[in-house]
């Protein structure tokens, strides 16, 4: 069985957990903030209920998948014996490169460090450790426990063992790996923010409103979501950051972020999350 260690239990954290338990891991949480465990292990009960009453698992196997789940409020006992660490912290460079660094002293020599960042550089992040070749982007899409797709990213460094644990754990999990080489953004990101963005300058604009954007999306071009949607979804926070860093990376003008994302997150606006983005949301908590 393996020891499969998350390392930040907020919006994606507890969905990779989720899935990681009931595709048979010994699944740790752990984050500094109490709350933000026990907020995570109530959003994994509320989806598993829901996965029951859906058909998707019998009560049998999600009462399994939740008694693989272990919160841990300290990263030392956490990552002890951990055979994959997953990171799922705030999108700061830093941030997680200190943490890489502590991971780094912590598992065995054989562990595997992954990054969940959508946009950061996995080689500056991987260089924060002494056993780069261990480290590579595993990019999960929100909401974990739905979207299929997982963008492994690799830096010039990532051995091939890394990279080919990483493949065996993505379908493990029941989802679909695709391989992209560390660059700003990397694929997903690069092209969905924009998007995302051009959506919102015409939202600015008064082109249409966002239900007539997202809906000639999906009805014109097949997306399964408009771009307004996904962006509340991800958080306009996490987007309007993904843009200013693909601004200063890359320089193109259509990663500006436009004034209506800046003034929404201002606002506190942020999408599903806070029940406002450009939807209204539902605030339901778990029970």
């Amino acid at each position: 069985m393996t020891r499969l260690t998350v390392v930040g239990a907020g919006t994606m954290g507890h969905g990779i957990a989720q899935v990681g338990a009931i595709a048979g891991c010994d699944t740790v949480v752990t984050d500094a903030r109490a709350e933000a465990l026990d907020a995570a292990l109530a959003r994994v009960r509320a989806n598993l209920e829901g996965a029951v009453q859906r058909g998707k698992l019998t009560a049998d196997e999600a009462e399994a998948a939740l008694g693989r789940i272990t919160l841990v409020p300290d990263v030392e006992t956490a990552a002890r014996d951990a055979d994959f660490v997953v990171e799922a912290i705030i999108e700061d460079l830093e941030a997680k490169r200190q943490l890489f660094s502590t991971l780094d002293d912590l598992v065995a020599s054989d562990a595997v460090l992954a990054t969940n960042t959508s946009s950061l550089s996995v080689t500056q992040i991987a260089g924060a450790t002494k056993r780069p070749g261990r480290v590579l982007g595993m990019h999960f899409f929100n909401p974990v426990h739905i979207m299929k797709l997982v963008e492994l990213v690799v830096h010039r460094g990532t051995d091939e063992a890394t990279l080919g644990r990483a493949k065996h754990m993505v379908v493990q999990m029941g989802k679909h790996p695709v391989v992209v080489q560390d660059s700003p953004g990397f694929a997903s990101s690069r092209l969905g923010v924009v998007l995302g963005l051009e959506a919102m300058r015409m939202v600015e604009a008064g082109v249409a409103t966002a239900e007539d954007i997202d809906k000639a999306m999906e009805l014109g071009y097949g997306h399964p979501m408009g771009p307004l949607k996904v962006s509340d979804l991800v958080g306009l926070d996490v987007r309007l950051a993904i843009a200013d860093y693909l601004h200063r990376e890359l320089k193109g003008a259509h990663y500006a972020a436009p004034e209506v994302l800046r003034r929404k997150v201002q606002a506190g606006e942020l999408g599903k999350k806070t029940g406002k983005g450009f939807y209204e949301w539902p605030t339901k908590k778990p029970s």
